[in-house]
């Protein structure tokens, strides 16, 4: 009779394990949903903010239209990204275009003055440091979760529950090179 409750207690024993095993593994699954619910709010309110800021430049630089045109493309790649690699890539296309945009606002002094376009830029550059801290939160919540599931003995269960690695938010190769500064008169 021993042996069968002792044989009862390991089983009880390892269901209780695999649960605290699987609620661990859902609560950090849903931890990354949430990280990258973080970034996916705030890349769609820099996407709100970026018709404004263009509409203000377009008066006073209406003969930049190429800029006008990568500024809303990549845009509408931002917002149709599926996925944090395709995130980061449209990403890095807006911030590219952004770069030019700002670029041909620092050639008119009129518009560098104005309250309007001085509020946008202020609350753009807000919103790039939330993305930026949205997407730390993200990565660090993905190598916790990527963690969890590719280690012993979660490794076992991480499969059989359907618990997949999630991508990180990286940038581009481009990205980490240095960029050209140039002070011109």
């Amino acid at each position: 009779m021993t042996v069968v409750y002792i044989l009862i207690a390991i089983v009880v024993v390892l269901l209780v394990f695999v649960v605290v095993l699987y609620n661990r593994m859902v609560r950090l699954r849903n931890e990354v949903d949430t990280g990258w619910a973080n970034i996916d709010v705030q890349l769609k309110r820099r996407n709100d903010l970026i018709p404004n800021i263009v509409e203000a430049v377009k008066g006073y630089a209406a003969h930049e239209r190429g800029t006008f045109e990568a500024v809303t493309k990549a845009r509408a790649a931002v917002a149709g990204a599926q996925g944090p690699a395709a995130a980061g890539e449209a990403d890095n296309l807006l911030t590219a275009a952004l770069g030019k945009l700002f670029a041909v606002a620092e050639a008119y002094p009129d518009l560098k003055a104005s309250e309007n376009f001085l509020q946008l830029q202020n609350e753009l550059s807000a919103t790039e440091d939330k993305i930026a801290a949205a997407r730390r939160y993200y990565n660090a919540t993905v190598l916790r979760f990527n963690n969890s599931i590719q280690t012993f003995p979660a490794v076992l269960l991480a499969g059989v529950f359907g618990f997949v690695k999630r991508e990180f938010f990286a940038a581009e190769a481009g990205d980490r090179e240095l960029p050209e500064v140039s002070f011109q008169p």
